[in-house]
């Protein structure tokens, strides 16, 4: 029996196509930002000609860790109390207390926003977690990651892997978003590192992580001269050049000498 649908390659909600020439507000989620610093080809594809990105499944055991997290550290947030994880790395923070919370860490529905006036884009994003710092009032980035490597998580090797620099990236964004949103925001944000351990001799229907955060030192100072760049492509009439860094580029443009 055969249960696949059938896959529609085009784009049907108007919201997501963008139309030029317009003065309308046009909403940019973060991880399509990311996708214009990966590729503007592909993302001219979709954002303008529609085109839909392939389609996969979501990570759902990385989800649940998320889940998990945030239910915990919620505890913490009701309390106005540091979590131990906390403590035990030598902060004096704790889980921000805010009623757009859960708003802001829906991606789907919500998440922090805001306006560029300069271009009418609206960028915005579900981030994981905010922390507090209570003597200074300084807002703290907190992204959760789950893995399972068999080396130790370490700072730098953690930020200098070629498979994170788009972590890196979605810090500097939620940094930017909440300071447009007129937050005092701290430099430093930090990664939770979960990462699954495989020497247990067995499984028991269970699995065990190590805890580790990362900080890492954002720079927003590229983020509004990306977002104009982005306006920009989105306004040209020319599809841009093909991304010889970019797998799909080359897998469409390889794909027409087999036809």
């Amino acid at each position: 029996m055969n249960n696949k649908k059938e896959v529609v390659p085009l784009r049907t909600r108007k919201g997501s196509i963008y139309q030029k020439g317009t003065n309308e507000t046009f909403k940019i989620s973060r991880s399509k930002f990311s996708n214009f610093l990966d590729c503007k080809r592909c993302f001219y594809l979709e954002r303008v000609k529609g085109l839909k990105d392939p389609s996969m499944p979501g990570w759902s055991l990385n989800s649940a860790v998320d889940e998990l997290l945030k239910k915990e550290f919620d505890e913490y947030r009701k309390l106005q109390t540091p979590h131990p994880f906390i403590l035990k790395n030598n902060l004096k923070l704790i889980p921000f207390q805010h009623e757009q919370m859960d708003h802001w860490r829906n991606a789907l529905s919500g998440g922090i926003s805001y306006l560029d006036e300069n271009t009418n884009i609206q960028l915005h994003g579900g981030l994981d977690d905010i922390w507090i710092n209570p003597e200074n009032k300084e807002l703290v980035v907190v992204d959760y990651k789950a893995q399972s490597n068999n080396t130790p998580v370490e700072t730098v090797a953690y930020l200098e892997s070629q498979y994170h620099q788009g972590y890196k990236i979605q810090m500097d964004v939620y940094v930017h978003i909440l300071r447009k949103m007129k937050f005092k925001v701290s430099d430093t944000a930090y990664f939770l590192v979960c990462n699954a351990i495989k020497t247990p001799d067995s499984f028991d229907a269970k699995l065990q992580f190590d805890l580790t955060l990362v900080p890492y030192k954002t720079d927003t100072s590229w983020v509004e001269n990306k977002i104009t760049e982005m306006k920009a492509t989105l306004e040209s009439s020319n599809v841009p050049e093909i991304n010889k860094y970019c797998e799909k580029c080359l897998y469409l443009d390889t794909g027409k000498n087999f036809i």
